[in-house]
C-alpha cells in the first residue's frame, strides 16, 4: 500500500475544522497536526491523537508534512502567511480577493519556485469549482456570455472583512441573487447586467460599545472589492441574535452560460451548488487539491498553480485505469 499523504492545518476556525472533516473521508490522506496562533491549549482537534502546535513551530517540521493546507482569512492572513509558508512547504489555500488574484499568484510564484514548492491558491467553490466551469463552458461555446451568480448563503470571506472593520464585535454577510436577473440569463437572451443587478448584500452587524453605526456602516458599504459595486444593507443587531440567528453557514450558487452553436440553436450550460455547509465544502475542495499537489510536487511541477494548471485525474484517489474504467 501507498504511504498516506501527511496533511497539516494552518489555522483552526471553522475552515480548518472542516478540513479535518475531509481528510477523515480520504483514505490515502493522514493528519499529521495542526498549527494556530492561538495557545495550543485552547484548540480542540476533532481527531484523535492529533497534535497541536504555535505557528511558529512550522519552520521546524519541514520535514513532517508533505502537503500544508492555509485556512486563514484572504483579507489579511493569507498575503502575508501565503508566501511565507509557500517558501517553506508545498501548500493549498483558498484566496478568494478576485481582484487580487493575479499579485497574489505573482508573490506565492517567487516564493515557491526558487524553494522548489508546489503552491496551488485559490482552491474552493468560488474561485475554483466555479472557475473550472467558467473556462469549459467559455470553451465550448465561444459565442456566448458567462453569468455567475452567489447565494443565497452565508459569504465566510465576506463575513471576515466585516469583523475586521473598526467598531465590528461580530458580523455575517449574506449574498443575495437577483432571482429576475437569474430568469433573465436562463432565457438565453445574453442580457447585459451590471454587478448592483445582480446581487445584493446583506450585513448582519454587532456594534462593540461605544462605537458609531453610521461610521461602521460606512466603512462596510465603501468597502472595494467586497461591497462598493454592490447595494449592501447594513443591519446592527446583538450579540444574542447574532448566535441565535446566524450560525447556520449554508451556501451557493451557478454558472450559466448561454450562446449559440448556430444562428438557430441557442445553448444553455449551467453548474450549480447547494451547499448546507460553506466552509466543510471549500475544506473539502483544498484537501482534493493537496492531493494533486502532492502528485505534482513529487514529479518535479514546483511554483504557484491554480485550478487551472491541475488536471482532473490528479484530484482522484482513483488510479488512471479505474477512472477510465469506471468514470470515462
Amino acid at each position: 500500500m501507498a504511504e498516506l499523504i501527511r496533511i497539516a492545518i494552518a489555522g483552526h476556525g471553522n475552515l480548518g475544522r472542516g478540513v479535518e472533516a475531509a481528510i477523515k473521508k480520504n483514505p490515502d490522506m493522514q493528519l499529521t497536526g495542526i498549527y494556530t496562533r492561538r495557545p495550543p491549549a485552547q484548540v480542540s482537534p476533532l481527531t484523535e491523537n492529533v497534535q497541536v502546535f504555535s505557528m511558529d513551530e512550522l519552520k521546524n517540521h519541514q520535514d513532517k508534512i508533505d502537503v500544508l493546507i492555509l485556512c486563514g482569512g484572504s483579507k489579511q492572513d493569507l498575503p502575508e502567511q501565503g508566501p511565507e509558508l509557500a517558501a517553506l512547504f508545498n501548500t493549498v489555500d483558498s484566496f478568494d480577493t478576485h481582484a487580487r488574484i493575479p499579485e497574489y499568484f505573482a508573490a506565492i510564484d517567487a516564493a515557491a519556485l526558487p524553494n522548489k514548492r508546489t503552491a496551488l491558491i485559490s482552491a474552493g467553490w468560488d474561485p475554483g469549482m466555479f472557475s473550472i466551469n467558467r473556462v469549459m463552458s467559455e470553451a465550448l461555446l465561444p459565442d456566448g456570455e458567462t453569468y455567475t451568480f452567489w447565494g443565497d448563503g452565508l459569504s465566510q470571506g465576506h463575513s471576515d472583512a466585516i469583523r475586521r472593520v473598526a467598531g465590528v464585535a461580530g458580523g455575517v454577510q449574506y449574498t443575495r441573487p437577483v432571482p429576475e436577473a437569474i430568469e433573465k440569463v436562463r432565457s438565453a437572451s445574453r442580457p447585459v447586467l451590471t454587478t448592483r443587478e445582480k446581487h445584493k448584500r446583506e450585513c448582519f452587524v454587532v456594534l462593540q460599545e461605544g462605537a458609531d453605526a453610521d461610521t461602521v456602516r460606512e466603512k462596510i458599504v465603501t468597502m472595494p472589492d467586497y461591497f462598493a459595486d454592490y447595494d449592501t444593507t447594513v443591519n446592527f443587531i446583538s450579540a444574542e441574535e447574532l448566535a441565535r440567528d446566524h450560525q447556520a453557514m449554508v451556501h451557493g450558487g451557478f454558472v450559466i452560460r448561454s450562446g449559440n452553436t448556430s444562428d438557430q440553436n441557442a445553448q444553455v450550460v449551467e453548474y450549480s451548488l447547494k451547499l448546507d455547509s460553506n466552509p466543510e465544502f471549500t475544506a473539502s475542495v483544498l484537501v482534493t487539491y493537496a492531493r494533486a499537489v502532492h502528485r505534482m510536487a513529487q514529479s518535479g511541477q514546483h511554483g504557484a498553480k491554480t485550478v487551472f494548471d491541475v488536471a482532473p485525474g490528479l484530484l482522484s484517489v482513483k488510479s488512471a485505469a479505474q477512472l477510465r474504467a469506471e468514470l470515462l
